[in-house]
């Protein structure tokens, strides 16, 4: 790389709640697309990562455990701990395209909306809202209450996209697999960055019973 080309990464938070395939099929995509990325995984996602893959998130063994989970080697990846606060992502001055926060959970939710910054996610989060970079918040979470509703009304008056992950069957996806890929494909939407991950709505009722 030279002087004049600069690396700008989409910071991807993974947090603990339910939902890490999401996160998978994001960054799956993100390399795809030829999209450099900084990786924040909470200390309660490497609990889900388990919990929902068998595979342990370690931070000195990141690379090979990310491997595991994606299934594939990643593509331009740096990893931070999420307790890392001298970490590029925790800066304003480091040069990131925006952050994606898949999946969310309600308390990370609220640490962004209220800019707690308890741990690398929410500072990157708050780093991003502050320079007017896009941030998606892909809450994966139900019921809400009125605390967490008011949050999400928070971050959308500070400019956060809010993107429930909510998959749409219109695209014809019957697989559990083909769902969380229509998520992740409106988290990259929602940032423009380009994917095939699910058929695209072109105004025809009845296409999608009748695609293969």
């Amino acid at each position: 790389m030279s002087d004049q080309q600069v690396r700008r990464p989409w910071v991807v938070g993974v947090s603990g709640a339910s939902g890490t395939p999401y996160a998978a099929s994001v960054l799956r995509a993100l390399f795809a697309a030829g999209e450099a990325v900084d990786l924040v995984v909470s200390r309660a996602a490497r609990l889900t990562i388990l919990d929902e893959t068998g595979i342990a998130f370690r931070d000195a063994h990141w690379h090979d455990d990310l491997t595991a989970w994606l299934g594939a080697a990643p593509g331009d990846v740096r990893y931070w701990p999420a307790g890392d606060f001298a970490a590029g992502p925790s800066s304003g001055s480091y040069p990131a395209k925006g952050m994606l926060v898949v999946p969310a959970t309600t308390g990370a939710v609220a640490g962004i909306a209220l800019g707690l910054s308890k741990d690398l996610l929410q500072r990157a989060a708050s780093v991003t809202l502050k320079e007017r970079r896009p941030l998606v918040v892909c809450l994966r979470e139900t019921p809400l209450n009125g605390v967490t509703l008011k949050h999400l009304v928070e971050l959308d008056a500070q400019g956060a996209v809010v993107l429930p992950a909510s998959p749409g069957f219109y695209a014809g996806g019957s697989t559990a697999r083909e769902l969380v890929d229509f998520v992740a494909g409106r988290v990259l939407d929602a940032v423009g960055v380009p994917h095939t991950l699910y058929r695209r709505w072109e105004g025809e009722l009845g296409a999608a019973g009748r695609a293969e």
